[in-house]
Order: C-alpha cells, then sequence, then structure tokens
C-alpha cells in the first residue's frame, strides 16, 4: 500500500507515535473511497448500547444483525467501522481484514441515572481490540460532567496503552453536564474546548458533534467578541473546531447525530467540508435507512468530501 502524500502528511504531524500505531492510522486513512485523500467517513454502531436495541435498530429491522453493519460499511465504502465489543466479535471472522475496526471501549445507557452526573463504563479493553485485529480503539469523555476528571484519567491510561500496542486512539469529545443549557452543548466555543481536551489527552482522531454559532459561556463570549473570531456560519465555527485541535494537526470528525432529512445531512457535510473538518461519522442517519437508500446516502457524502457534489 503505498501511501499518498496527504496521508504522508498527515502522519508527519503525529511525531511521538511509533510506527505500529502509524501504520493502523494509515490504514483508516487509505481505506474506503475516500482512502488517500486525508478525508473520512466511519460508521459508528454503539447506539445499542447508548439508546437501546429498539430506538437503533427498530426503523430497520435487518440492523439487528451485526453483521448487516460490517457489510454495511464495506458497501458504503467507509474508512472504518467502530462498535462495542459484542458487535465485533459477531463478524470480525467473516469480515476479518476486509475494513479497519475501531473498538468501543467505554460507553454508556439511557437507563443510568444522570443524576449522578455524565458518565461512561469501560466495558472493553485494548488487549481485546488487539485480539480482533482492530486498528484503534475508540472511546467518548463528557467535558462538564461531574466525572469528567474521572473519565480523562481513564481515557488517558487507555490511549497509553494502545499507543504502546501500537493502535489509534480516536475520543468522542462531548460536553455534558449541568453548568451547560441543551444548546450549550454544540455551542461553538463549547464545542472547541472539548475537541482541544481530547487533542491535548492525546487523541488521533477526535470526534465532535457540529457547532452550532451558539456562545455558551460569558467569559468565552467577551474573547470571541473582542478578538472578532469568526463564528457567524456553521462552516466558519467547523473551522474554528479544527483550528482549535493543534491549528489542524489532528483529524476532526463530526458526528451526524440525531436522525435527520437527507438534504439535511447533505447541508452539514458540505459546511464541514468547507471548514476543513477531515470527514464525519454517521451512525443512525445511515443504518436507520433501508440498506439501498443507506449506502446512496454514503456515497453522496463521499462525493461531497471528494468535491464532486
Amino acid at each position: 500500500m503505498k501511501l499518498t502524500r496527504k496521508v504522508q502528511k498527515i502522519l508527519g504531524y503525529y511525531e511521538s507515535d511509533n510506527p505500529g500505531t502509524k501504520a493502523n492510522l494509515s490504514r483508516i486513512l487509505m481505506s474506503g473511497k475516500l482512502g488517500g485523500t486525508g478525508s473520512l467517513v466511519i460508521l459508528p454502531v454503539d447506539q445499542g448500547f447508548e439508546h437501546g436495541p429498539a430506538r437503533s435498530f427498530a426503523k430497520n429491522p435487518d440492523a439487528y444483525d451485526p453483521q448487516y453493519h460490517f457489510q454495511l460499511a464495506l458497501d458504503g465504502g467507509c474508512s472504518a467501522y467502530a462498535a462495542p465489543l459484542g458487535m465485533l466479535e459477531a463478524g470480525a471472522g467473516t469480515f476479518a481484514g476486509a475494513i479497519p475496526l475501531i473498538l468501543k471501549v467505554n460507553s454508556s445507557n439511557s437507563l443510568y441515572n444522570n443524576n449522578h452526573g455524565p458518565n461512561q463504563a469501560v466495558t472493553s479493553s485494548v488487549q481485546e481490540a488487539l485480539r480482533l485485529g482492530c486498528s484503534a480503539i475508540g472511546l467518548t469523555v463528557y467535558p462538564g460532567s461531574e466525572n469528567f476528571f474521572e473519565m480523562a484519567e481513564e481515557a488517558r491510561e487507555l490511549i497509553e496503552e494502545a499507543k504502546a500496542y501500537g493502535l489509534a486512539a480516536v475520543v468522542w469529545s462531548y460536553p455534558r453536564g449541568d453548568m451547560l443549557s441543551k444548546e450549550g452543548e454544540t455551542a461553538v466555543d463549547v464545542c472547541a474546548y472539548a475537541a482541544h481536551m481530547a487533542a491535548l489527552l492525546g487523541a488521533h482522531i477526535i470526534k465532535v458533534k457540529p457547532p452550532t454559532t451558539h456562545i455558551e459561556l460569558p467569559e468565552n463570549k467577551k474573547v470571541y467578541t473582542a478578538e472578532k473570531v469568526p463564528t457567524s456560519t456553521v462552516t466558519e465555527c467547523v473551522r474554528h473546531v479544527v483550528q482549535s485541535c493543534f491549528n489542524g494537526r489532528r483529524l476532526v470528525v463530526f458526528s451526524g447525530g440525531a436522525a435527520k432529512s437527507t438534504e439535511d445531512v447533505y447541508e452539514e457535510v458540505r459546511a464541514i467540508r468547507d471548514g476543513g473538518g477531515n470527514g464525519s461519522i454517521i451512525g443512525r442517519n445511515s443504518f436507520q435507512r433501508p440498506k439501498t437508500e443507506a449506502v446512496d446516502l454514503l456515497g453522496n457524502i463521499i462525493k461531497i468530501y471528494q468535491n464532486k457534489s
């Protein structure tokens, strides 16, 4: 596999990583229909843990089958497939080597009492990721949560171990907590801060929600106003989030979020592309659609990142 200049440049940003980690990162960057471009479209299927099986899969009953998602990621031309332990175990042999895998090593659930603060349980390990032939681990942190310090410490340990064994690390950084309003969870200042913290924790790939133009924290608003930070459009907000991740020296992908119309998905993806984001990680907006429709959706998203749409 000959690396493109774009991928070589990206790998050069990760100056401290060993050859194994860079090789696994390059597998993700060189796979799928966007291979070699520096852009990524990743299929994540951890929603069964987060929301329950019916809320996740009843709209498209084929999606109850873990192997369906492996095949959807392949047919859709995705860069990688991310899921919790059991989902990957259910197809790891059949699809061995077919697509880079990301083992989601922590998860929450909708039965958890959030009165104790948003949190995630560690549900798998780096050793399991190695056993399954994964290229990376994935994990979630909640900046703003009362449990964030504990989550950050767990993340540091997991990322350190992953790097020691030559794996890459993907961090879902989702601001949540009592000090944030619902609107504030996706505010541009809060998203940029959360993305920056993921970079500081050592993430290779950072996943955040698409930012809005809202500015949540008064102290931040003073700075954004005084320094005239451009945040009047989603594209400008995306650009600021990417800037906050070491001025573009870390890969930043944006979640698809709750189900939305096809045109809304495309509009959001164009804003991500135009803002310099490295791609999308699209779950419910793909696997809750019928297979043919989902493959078309992923294909059209890829065309947007290829500047063909």
